[in-house]
């Protein structure tokens, strides 16, 4: 039997859901009950009645499933999909900002043991919205410098980056060039990136948002062709979903790849469905907290 039909036999019969990131290659997409960016992911995972989710993104993403569904079994796909990002900002250092005494806004892209010492936690599709929130004129925000950036100059408030430098390595690849050399060989074209592009390339674009954000305005958007600032999952998914239903071209602004998204494969999907390996676990009482900062994210948006 082919191996995806097989993995969709297996969902059934264990009554098991895959959550799968934009990020992912076009086999784990086709095969998944849900595909979105973080925040519709925390969304989707928090509402599940499955008794097994598969999540097929980075570690983080599945932590998050984890620790909204203490009473389900979680599996990630690959134990080796580990954001480097999410190892920027440990639990510590979140607690050493705290002491400055302004609210801390912790981003998705961290671990629950970090997560268990914020405020309240944000996607890149709703950093802002979540800082404008807070009854504070200053707040920090980490990892993701670029995010932090892009949160203060839409909530027009003052944003702390905790730690100063903290940044996507797939997302700093994009420069202002690439923005004026796209401009210059598709003068008819749109540029789209995700805010954790540098704060000079989120200036030069025409949109920014988080990849499900892009992909919604890329579906609404008259323009016929649109140059895409971020990883080439989504870049794909857009073409194999909007490009032909709508007759769009997307062309990646650079080719951009998330090494740690791609290590996901269907036979690993398999391996850990049929013999429900690599669970996620985290420990009862970090959960209880970073629970609280998700739910207070998800009670915003």
């Amino acid at each position: 039997m082919e191996l995806k039909e097989e993995i969709i036999r297996l969902k059934e019969e264990k009554n098991a859901v895959i959550l799968s990131h934009n990020y992912q290659n076009a086999e784990i997409q086709e095969i998944a009950d849900f595909i979105g960016d973080s925040l519709e992911l925390a969304r989707a995972a928090a509402k599940t009645k499955a008794d097994i989710i598969v999540f097929c993104g980075v570690d983080f993403m599945a932590e998050t499933a984890a620790t909204l569904n203490p009473d389900k079994l979680v599996l990630i796909a690959s134990r080796d999909a580990r954001c480097p990002m999410a190892a920027q900002l440990p639990p510590e250092r979140v607690r050493e900002a705290k002491n400055k005494g302004y609210p801390f806004v912790i981003y998705v892209n961290t671990y629950a043991a970090s997560k268990a010492e914020a405020d309240i936690c944000c996607t890149s599709a709703n950093a802002a919205e979540i800082v404008e929130s807070l009854d504070s004129e200053t707040v920090m925000l980490g990892p993701d410098a670029n995010l932090a950036r892009f949160a203060a100059r839409k909530s027009g408030k003052k944003v702390i980056a905790v730690p100063s430098h903290g940044y996507c390595y797939v997302h700093k690849v994009f420069r202002v060039e690439d923005i004026e050399n796209a401009r210059s060989k598709y003068p008819d074209a749109e540029i789209i990136v995700h805010p954790e592009c540098d704060a000079e390339v989120q200036l030069a674009a025409d949109f920014v948002g988080s990849t499900s954000q892009m992909y919604r305005y890329a579906e609404k958007s008259a323009a016929e062709r649109i140059v895409v600032g971020t990883e080439v999952g989504l870049i794909e998914r857009m073409r194999r979903e909007i490009g032909k239903e709508l007759g769009k071209e997307f062309i990646p602004l650079r080719h951009a790849t998330c090494i740690e998204m791609k290590l996901n494969t269907l036979g690993k999907v398999y391996d850990v469905l049929l013999n429900e390996k690599n669970p996620v676990r985290i420990d009862e009482e970090i959960a209880r907290r970073a629970r609280r900062s998700i739910e207070r994210m998800l009670e915003v948006v």
